[in-house]
């Protein structure tokens, strides 16, 4: 794809990455704070220059049904296109800084994947959208080694880049965050109605999602909310993709805000429940996260805190009723 499109009669440069598609002038950054029109390009500034770099469990990203019990060298740069008050990781992605004190080139990402046995790269910790040449360039030569690539996202891409990532993104944990669209507009910086376009269009494009929601105590905690996001996940995008119900912690500017309760949780999980959704798992708390099969209720997956401890799949079925799990297993 074209990462950014000429403006008709100016010098003015379109971003192609994200749903901001932010219209830029020379020397102008947009609005993720690293890609910027250097005068006949938009560049990405932050390319070559993660700065987090770490071996999590697959689970952590979470993705509960991608090769579990795998290991997935995560990385991340500065930046982001949303502003949300309550961000986990504001330190790097609300950072202006760019820090080039040690360039990691594709090949070297790839090769340290290769060195730590980790068979897949999640792109995460800050929105990987806005350095997405960057992990294009990654995921094309780790599929040359069989590791397989990840995001993790708040599901603004622009439609273009979606449909580029076909063949090479192999799953994504998107986040609904919200199913507000004021409270997307105002406090988040994004359009609901464009990650909800954007959630069915990765289920169109085959690219294998699950998704995560922060339950934010007095921000999208009523029953109202929490059935309308389930009920999309379930009607819109599949009653088998897992949804993930996560603990906030006061972090960033929502500091005065308590920690999720527990009931909260359970509050979001009967209502996803009732919904139909297959799969449910609770996040950042310790908690029962097995896999179970929809068809006979045999467990197939067990889960202790970050990482899978058993599984009992074959050849991604259930053992006792030869049912096919969802997801990527193999």
């Amino acid at each position: 794809m074209n990462y950014y499109e000429s403006k008709a009669d100016t010098t003015k440069l379109v971003c192609m990455l994200c749903s901001h598609y932010c219209n830029l002038k020379e020397e102008q950054v947009g609005i993720c704070g690293v890609n910027k029109n250097t005068g006949n390009k938009i560049e990405c500034l932050v390319y070559g220059y993660p700065s987090a770099l770490n071996i999590d469990p697959i689970e952590k990203k979470p993705l509960y049904h991608f090769l579990p019990n795998s290991k997935s060298l995560s990385l991340g740069t500065i930046g982001c296109n949303f502003k949300c008050s309550f961000c986990q990781n504001w330190n790097i992605s609300q950072e202006k800084n760019i820090d080039k004190s040690r360039y990691f080139s594709p090949q070297n990402i790839v090769d340290i994947a290769k060195e730590y046995g980790c068979r897949s790269i999640a792109y995460t910790y800050n929105e990987p959208t806005i350095f997405y040449p960057y992990a294009k360039d990654i995921a094309l030569l780790a599929k040359q080694e069989g590791i397989k690539s990840v995001f993790v996202s708040n599901g603004y891409e622009s439609s273009e880049l979606i449909d580029d990532m076909v063949g090479l993104i192999d799953a994504a944990n998107i986040d609904l965050k919200s199913f507000n669209e004021a409270y997307y507009k105002k406090e988040l910086g994004g359009d609901l109605k464009i990650v909800l376009q954007n959630l069915k269009h990765f289920v169109t494009n085959k690219i294998w999602i699950e998704v995560t929601t922060l339950i934010v105590p007095t921000k999208n905690d009523s029953d109202e909310e929490l059935k309308d996001i389930a009920s999309f996940i379930a009607d819109e995008l599949g009653v088998n993709i897992p949804w993930h119900i996560s603990v906030f912690h006061p972090d960033y500017k929502e500091r005065s805000l308590p920690v999720t309760p527990l009931e909260s949780l359970q509050r979001a999980y009967d209502i996803g429940k009732k919904c139909g959704l297959s799969y449910i798992y609770m996040g950042n708390i310790p908690q029962d996260n097995n896999t179970y099969c929809r068809t006979c209720n045999a467990k197939l997956i067990s889960r202790e805190g970050f990482g899978a401890s058993e599984n009992l799949l074959v050849k991604s079925r259930c053992p006792q009723c030869d049912k096919k799990l969802e997801g990527v297993f193999e």
